[in-house]
């Protein structure tokens, strides 16, 4: 009996077994070098068109079209950019396209915030209608509205007025359904602790909603800024005067200034001075843009 529970003990003189060695396999945050190559090649292929437009804009126009392309221009042309403010006002450009793209972020984040909220938290008459209706919006092609928002500007006296391009933007069918998604994951036990404590709708809002929603509103944050700041179609209705216009629009006038055609030196320099700013607020809030989608409803 006590032989059956004993150990199994080597005898002397015989070799003891060896332990086979079991393979460790890499993690997620192992260093191989093949992950790294194929890091390496995907950054370069989507910076390869970044890094062409800037040696588009500091070539000449006759190392644009000559072929075989240079990788490189064998001087580099920084009057390109100072070009660019001879042919259109870019400063005055750019600062509707700040003012406007600030503004309309601002005002999108108040209106559908509160909106989404109202949606995802409250009762109220007529709620099921006016959200089939929000519904309907974002399924209809925004082009379908450019008349009737014409018209209503043009009712207005606002035609040729930065408020003509702000109008429409105060807010957004999808940023309401946005913001609307991330209120109804928050867990209901924080709405009934906070109705036991005594808020009252507002406070609930403001105390505790808007803080647990702060990364869909930097997402939603980003998503409008690049929306007003790529805008063209409306500012291009409404507006008549060059000083007036966006830099979106501004960059498309560029195109059809000349008479031998394009100047795409000139073009590509001015693109480059107006994507600066976009991507000096991403270097700046490049945490939480990233924490911001990373924690969206878009999960």
């Amino acid at each position: 009996m006590t032989d059956s529970l004993a150990p199994d003990l080597p005898f002397e003189g015989s070799k003891p077994k060896k332990k086979k060695k079991q393979k460790r396999s890499k993690g997620l945050h192992g260093h191989t070098w093949d992950a790294h190559l194929i890091l390496a090649i995907g950054a370069l292929t989507m910076l390869f068109p970044f890094l062409w437009q800037i040696k588009l804009a500091l070539s000449t126009r006759a190392e644009v079209v000559e072929i075989p392309m240079n990788l490189w221009p064998e001087k580099l042309r920084w009057e390109n950019f100072a070009r660019v403010f001879e042919f259109v006002p870019f400063t005055e450009q750019m600062t509707v396209t700040v003012s406007y793209a600030i503004l309309r972020v601002l005002a999108e984040l108040v209106t559908c915030s509160l909106a989404g909220y109202a949606f995802a938290r409250m009762r109220f008459r007529g709620r099921k209608v006016i959200f089939f209706l929000l519904l309907t919006v974002l399924m209809v092609p925004g082009q379908i509205f450019l008349i009737p928002q014409y018209q209503m500007v043009d009712a207005a006296g606002l035609l040729d007025n930065f408020f003509a391009i702000l109008a429409p933007g105060l807010v957004s069918a999808f940023g309401v359904f946005f913001m609307m998604q991330y209120f109804r994951r928050i867990p209901e036990e924080l709405v009934d602790a906070a109705k036991l404590d005594g808020c009252n709708p507002w406070q609930m809002f403001w105390k505790i909603m808007l803080p647990l929603a702060r990364p869909a509103l930097f997402s939603f944050g980003v998503i409008t800024l690049l929306s007003a700041w790529n805008s063209l179609l409306w500012p291009l209705v409404v507006i008549n005067s060059t000083e007036k216009y966006p830099v979106a629009v501004g960059l498309a006038m560029l195109q059809g200034d000349h008479l031998v055609g394009p100047d795409y030196p000139m073009i590509m320099a001015a693109s480059l001075m107006a994507m600066a700013p976009v991507f000096l607020a991403f270097a700046i809030m490049q945490k939480k843009v990233i924490e911001g989608f990373a924690l969206s409803s878009f999960r």
